[in-house]
């Protein structure tokens, strides 16, 4: 049997969930009674909320809402629902408000009682969906293959996963608590520093290139994708994943290389074809037009000192056409590998004489000056004669037709300190600028204005082919030149090659096609 009457103070007290009294006055809601949950609510002492503007407590965003709930409660005189605050109140699991009128005799409001909506779902789920959802990410985090860094406001490392530290082989401790731009290249910490601030400030999403420093000393290529993680209390971590694009990087690299030389010997051919049409047309001209006048007779009889002169042009037209169409087909053969060596003890004194006398007969109104300087214990070298004389041809022709009237031309062979054979020409020409070496080297590669020094333009094949056939013989040939000064091709063998012989008849001497190797000369080779 129940009591006659009930305490209803005993049961407002110990109601379970948060519930306060709110006295409407002039447009304002003053607290004027709570329960114990309604004082751990409002985490205040209770003299505290009592008689306090309910305004004065909430944040201001949550203090709005409940104001408009509570005057729309007064005004219609029905009850009201109003969501939870956004507020850390997950302990006593609230998801709103129940605002409910209270009248006196005439049926004016004098209390509007506010009681809170305690959640329906049952705590233990949600802590286990909470662990789940933690456990997830973890692993997501782990596992990834991909490198991700969580650092704070202050740029400090807070977490990072496994794959972070086998990409760029840092240890977690060389690491974790460290300013994240101090594993930046220099060059990227000033626009890394406004980038983070900018995205701890706005929260915004980014996403871009970086160099990131590895522990061994190399530098790392890396796409980063950035987010802001905000979390209780107003803490903001910035949260970066990181794709190694190194790879990716050095075959755009490869590909763009690849392509500049496409472009630049596609761009060298078509200059080598625009020039051939000239270097091809003056010759054949020449030729054309002389045998037809011959023909004709113009001059008379063929006995006439004309026509022995313009027999002489022919010649001359006829063999340069043939030395552009060797030089074309030579390249090609050696480009394709179907060049093979023929190789034998070469007298390297005898050829550099014969190839300097077959350059002098060019020069006789030049007032140039070819001179030779060989020592006569120069040893003999192990080569293909024919190639090995094109190779000092093609230099020594090439100081000649770029060399000014008066200049001296030198051809200079010795055995150098590391025993290895150079021959070099040197002369006084007009130069090579030094961003263009490098193109001269390259086939059709033609740098000079011939007009001013030559009769025909060059192929552009003469070094490039010296420096091939060079090669084929495991030798190099590098280039040194300076505008106005002159220029320097030095030729180098190495000892393996040289032979320091007793009679240098033995060797393969070009002023004699037919001389052979006695089967009975000893040859001692240098020591390797």
């Amino acid at each position: 049997m129940c009591a006659d009457t009930i305490d209803h103070k005993i049961l407002f007290d110990q109601m379970p969930v948060t519930r306060f009294l709110v006295k409407p006055q002039e447009g304002r809601f003053y607290v004027c009674e709570l329960n114990e949950k309604a004082v751990k609510f409002f985490e205040k002492d209770r003299v505290n909320i009592v008689n306090q503007n309910i305004e004065n407590l909430f944040i201001p965003d949550n203090a709005r809402r409940m104001r408009e709930s509570l005057t729309a409660c007064y005004e219609k005189k029905t009850p009201v629902t109003v969501a939870a605050p956004q507020r850390n109140y997950d302990r006593d699991a609230i998801t709103g408000f129940w605002i409910n009128p209270i009248f006196d005799e005439v049926g004016d409001i004098i209390y509007l009682d506010v009681i809170a909506q305690p959640s329906v779902t049952d705590t233990s789920i949600i802590e286990r969906e909470r662990d789940d959802a933690l456990r997830l990410l973890t692993s997501i985090f782990d596992v990834s293959e991909v490198g991700i860094i969580v650092s704070d406001k202050k740029r400090h490392v807070v977490k990072i996963n496994d794959s972070f530290t086998r990409i760029y082989g840092w240890n977690r401790h060389d690491i974790l608590g460290k300013d994240f731009l101090d594993f930046v290249t220099e060059d990227e910490q000033a626009v890394g520093q406004i980038n983070h601030e900018n995205f701890i400030t706005t929260g915004k999403r980014g996403s871009g290139e970086v160099k990131i420093l590895k522990k061994d000393g190399d530098i790392a290529n890396g796409w980063f994708t950035t987010a802001t993680l905000e979390l209780s209390d107003q803490r903001r971590f910035q949260v970066t994943t990181l794709i190694d694009i190194t790879f990716r990087k050095q075959m755009e690299f490869s590909l763009r290389l690849a392509k500049e030389q496409a472009d630049s010997a596609n761009h060298a051919k078509s200059a080598f074809l625009a020039n051939m049409s000239h270097e091809l047309r003056t010759p054949l001209n020449a030729i054309i037009g002389f045998s037809e006048m011959m023909i004709k007779g113009t001059f008379g009889d063929l006995n006439n000192d004309k026509y022995t002169e313009y027999l002489g042009d022919i010649h001359l037209s006829a063999r340069h056409l043939l030395e552009i169409i060797n030089e074309v087909l030579d390249m090609s053969k050696i480009e394709a590998g179907r060049v093979d060596l023929d190789e034998q003890n070469v007298d390297l004194e005898a050829l550099i004489q014969t190839v300097v006398r077959l350059a002098s007969s060019r020069i006789f109104s030049t007032g140039l000056k070819i001179s030779i300087d060989v020592p006569k214990t120069l040893p003999s070298l192990y080569a293909d004669p024919r190639l090995l004389r094109q190779i000092l041809i093609n230099i020594v022709t090439n100081a000649v037709k770029y060399s000014d009237k008066g200049g001296d031309i030198i051809v200079k062979a010795h055995v150098n300190t590391q025993e290895n054979l150079e021959i070099i020409v040197s002369d006084q020409g007009a130069g090579i600028p030094a961003d263009r070496i490098q193109e001269a080297m390259e086939p059709f590669g033609q740098i000079h204005d011939h007009t001013q020094s030559s009769p025909y333009q060059s192929t552009g094949l003469g070094l490039p082919l010296a420096k091939a056939m060079t090669e084929m013989h495991e030798g190099t040939l590098t280039l040194k030149s300076q505008v106005g000064v002159g220029t320097q091709v030095t030729l180098t063998f190495p000892k393996s090659r040289l032979f320091f012989i007793e009679k240098r008849k033995s060797v393969f001497n070009p002023e004699d096609e037919t001389t052979e190797e006695p089967q009975s000369v000893e040859f001692i080779k240098s020591a390797e």
